[in-house]
């Protein structure tokens, strides 16, 4: 139950955004942005290195009726290449929960909308990105349920302005991640079977990546648009 759901290029390449955050932040061009959001600077930091690290953890909880299943091999889904792990006499497949791409994001959009009081917005938002990643999101034999990676975070973005304009960042966090675990994994969830997944993790592979580059693509869309609103304002 222990392995990276993404092949090590493509995760280094999620690193290679994660430093560039972590400049962009500290030579105050992301200040903004991150004040609106609620969370200190340094706790952001561990929190998007703990998801990178924690999508190689997933939690069991149940199985599916046994069926044949696909076995150390990848697959290729819009330029992004998902690893199916090696098994052995495993005819089943796991329903698990990845600490990376669904724990700590749950609890940090939960942090957030509590943080900034944005209820109403976050369950709007979060229906909106909900839908749309649902239709966007395909069942693909030996690795579950896929989704384009730049469609939450571009989608968040545009529903978090909508809403919520003076706190797009933490909005677009909100919506762009919890969006993506219930329109791709729960939604879906009845598309599983029969794909032959030896492993189906919510929040896992297929869906990592998007949750993941939501987390930084969405604030830095958000805090360029807030910033240059706060440009023209003034």
């Amino acid at each position: 139950m222990h392995y990276f759901p993404l092949t090590i290029a493509f995760a280094l390449l999620l690193l290679f955004l994660f430093i560039f955050l972590i400049i962009a932040i500290e030579v105050g061009i992301l200040s903004y942005a991150y004040r609106r959001m609620g969370v200190d600077r340094r706790y952001v930091f561990s929190l998007l290195i703990l998801s990178l690290l924690g999508s190689y953890i997933n939690i069991p909880l149940f199985e599916l009726a046994p069926e044949r299943i696909v076995s150390n091999s990848y697959v290729d889904f819009f330029g992004i290449r998902h690893i199916i792990p090696f098994v052995r006499e495993w005819p089943a497949t796991i329903i698990a929960v990845n600490v990376g791409g669904a724990v700590i994001p749950a609890f940090l959009s939960l942090y957030l909308t509590l943080k900034n009081k944005l209820y109403r917005q976050s369950l709007v938002s979060i229906a909106i990105v909900t839908i749309l990643v649902y239709f966007m999101a395909h069942p693909v034999r030996g690795v579950g349920i896929v989704v384009p990676e730049f469609v939450p975070p571009i989608a968040a973005t545009a529903v978090a302005f909508i809403f919520s304009s003076k706190y797009a960042p933490a909005l677009a966090y909100i919506c762009g991640t919890m969006g993506t675990l219930l329109g791709a994994d729960i939604l879906h969830f009845g598309d599983i079977q029969g794909l032959g997944a030896p492993v189906a993790s919510i929040g896992g592979a297929g869906t990592f990546d998007g949750i993941f580059v939501t987390g930084i693509l969405a604030v830095l869309l958000a805090s360029v648009m807030t910033g240059n609103g706060e440009n023209a304002s003034s």
